[in-house]
C-alpha cells in the first residue's frame, strides 16, 4: 500500500521483506554510502526492466518494511509483478536482492605503506594500554556488519554534552551525541606490547612471554632466538575474526635500555625488529611504557614519516587525562619527540591527544584541564573517552572491549577514535 506523498515528491509505501535481506541491505547502502531509499528505487526500475522476473526468494518470515519511493514507481512496479504473477513482497526481495548482486561489497582501502601508531604518555596510569587495544579493536572490526560510532562533527559538541554524559553515566541511558551505525574499518591490526609491565597481554587474555624465551626485547638486541611471528597471538577470532593480533610482552623488556645501549643505530631498533611483520598488516599499534630513556625514542622513531608516506598516517597518539599531572607529562614527553626531530632530521608526526578517563563530576578540574587539552589546536584533541565501569569489567574477565561491550559509550568513543585516526 502507500501512503500521502512525502517531501521530494516520493510518496511512503509500506511492505514486507525478510529479516536477512532487509539487514544485507542497511550493510550494503552504508558500506556504499548511499540512502536506503535510493538503493531500493534503483532495484525496483533495473527489475522492472528485466524481461522476466529473477530466482525465487524464500520470503517466510519476511517482516513489516517502509520506505519513500518516488510518486508513482510502487505502481508501476505493482503493474510488472502482476504481469509476471508474483506478489509484492516477492518482486521487492527480488529487486532488492537484485541491487545487492550488481553493488557488491566494496573492497577494504588498505594503506600502501603500513601505518605505524605510537601510543605514549611518560606518565603511567593515563589508560595508554586501553586507548591502544581499545583503537586496534575499531580498526579490525568487521566490514560486513554495522557498529554504533559517535559520529558529532565537533569536539565542542562533546563538550557540551560532557555534563549530560555524567547524569547518565548511572542510569545507563543512551549517548546524547550523535550516533550512526557504520561498517567496521576491517583492517589487518597488530598490537604491540611495549610495555615491560605486560598490561596489553594481561588485558586481553593472552600469557607474557617467558623470560628465557624469545621475545621483541631479544630482536631489538640483535640476539633473536627464533621468527618474531612465531611469538604473535590472534585475539577474539569470532569477534575480528583473524584480522586482530597482538606481539605480547615479556618482563625482559626491563633490560631493552641497558641492552640498546650497546646496539649500533638503536634508534632503528624497533624498526628492524618489526619491518619483517609489516607486509601481514595494515596497522601496527604499539603500546609504550611510561619512560622517557632510550625505549621511547626508538618507539618515537618508529612512528616517523617514511618516504612516500603521507602526513598524518603514522606518528605519535598521546594519551592524557584531564588533570594538572598529566600537562607536565605531555611537555616532556613532546620535548623528547621534538628534540629527535632535530637529531636525527626525521618528521615524527602528532596524530592527536585522546583524553581518557573523563568525568566532569570531577569539576572544575577535569573541566578546565579538559577545554586547556582543546586549546592547544596542534595537536588537537582527536577522542574523549568517558571514565566509565565496561572498560574495568572488560580487563576484569580478560576480554576486548568492544566484543565484551560493543554499544557501550566507551565503545562508540573508540569507534569515533579510530576514523579520527583514520
Amino acid at each position: 500500500m502507500s501512503s500521502t506523498a512525502a517531501p521530494g515528491d516520493r510518496e511512503k509505501v509500506v511492505s514486507k521483506l525478510p529479516g536477512w535481506l532487509w539487514q544485507d541491505l542497511k550493510i550494503r547502502a552504508a558500506q556504499r554510502g548511499i540512502e536506503i531509499q535510493n538503493a531500493v528505487e534503483e532495484g525496483i526500475r533495473d527489475w522492472c526492466n528485466l524481461a522476466s522476473a529473477t530466482d525465487t526468494i524464500d520470503t517466510s518470515g519476511a517482516a513489516s518494511f517502509a520506505t519513500f519511493l518516488p510518486i508513482g514507481l510502487w505502481e508501476d512496479f505493482r503493474q510488472v509483478a502482476g504481469d509476471r504473477r508474483v506478489s509484492l513482497i516477492q518482486g521487492l526481495a527480488q529487486s532488492v536482492q537484485l541491487w545487492l548482486h550488481t553493488h557488491p561489497a566494496p573492497d577494504v582501502e588498505r594503506p600502501e605503506i603500513t601505518r605505524r601508531i605510537i601510543v605514549c604518555n611518560q606518565k603511567g596510569g593515563v589508560g595508554k594500554t586501553a586507548i591502544t587495544a581499545g583503537l586496534g579493536e575499531a580498526l579490525a572490526e568487521s566490514p560486513n556488519a554495522l557498529h554504533p560510532v559517535r559520529v558529532a562533527k565537533a569536539l565542542t559538541k562533546a563538550l557540551r554534552a560532557s555534563d549530560i554524559q555524567a547524569e547518565q553515566a548511572d542510569h545507563q541511558t543512551d549517548d546524547p551525541l550523535d550516533i550512526e551505525n557504520l561498517p567496521g574499518p576491517g583492517l589487518r591490526v597488530l598490537l604491540v606490547d611495549f610495555d615491560p609491565q605486560c598490561h596489553l597481554t594481561n588485558q586481553l587474555g593472552a600469557a607474557p612471554l617467558p623470560m628465557n624465551g624469545d621475545s621483541l626485547t631479544n630482536h631489538m638486541a640483535g640476539d633473536p632466538k627464533g621468527d618474531l611471528r612465531d611469538l604473535i597471538v590472534s585475539i577474539d577470532d569470532e569477534t575480528f575474526d583473524g584480522r586482530l593480533h597482538l606481539l605480547p610482552a615479556c618482563n625482559d623488556a626491563f633490560l631493552l635500555d641497558v641492552r640498546l645501549s650497546a646496539v649500533r643505530a638503536r634508534e632503528a631498533a624497533l624498526e628492524r625488529a618489526l619491518a619483517p611483520l609489516e607486509a601481514d598488516y595494515d596497522v601496527i599499534i604499539v603500546d609504550c611504557p611510561p619512560s622517557l630513556g632510550l625505549s621511547m625514542d626508538a618507539a618515537a622513531y618508529y612512528g616517523r614519516r617514511r618516504d612516500g608516506e603521507k602526513p598524518g598516517q603514522s606518528g605519535a597518539l598521546i594519551v592524557v587525562q584531564a588533570e594538572d599531572s598529566s600537562a607536565d607529562a605531555y611537555e616532556l614527553l613532546t620535548t623528547q619527540i621534538d628534540d629527535l626531530r632535530g637529531d636525527l632530521q626525521v618528521n615524527i608526526d602528532y596524530l592527536g591527544i585522546v583524553v581518557n578517563l573523563y568525568d566532569s563530576r570531577r569539576g572544575y578540574i577535569a573541566t578546565s584541564s579538559l577545554q586547556g587539552w582543546v586549546d592547544i589546536k596542534d595537536p588537537r584533541v582527536v577522542g574523549l573517552i568517558g571514565d566509565l565501569k565496561e572498560q574495568k569489567e572488560a580487563v576484569r574477565v580478560k576480554k576486548p572491549l568492544l566484543s565484551y561491550a560493543p554499544k557501550s559509550q566507551q565503545a562508540v568513543g573508540m569507534r569515533a577514535l579510530a576514523r579520527e585516526v583514520l
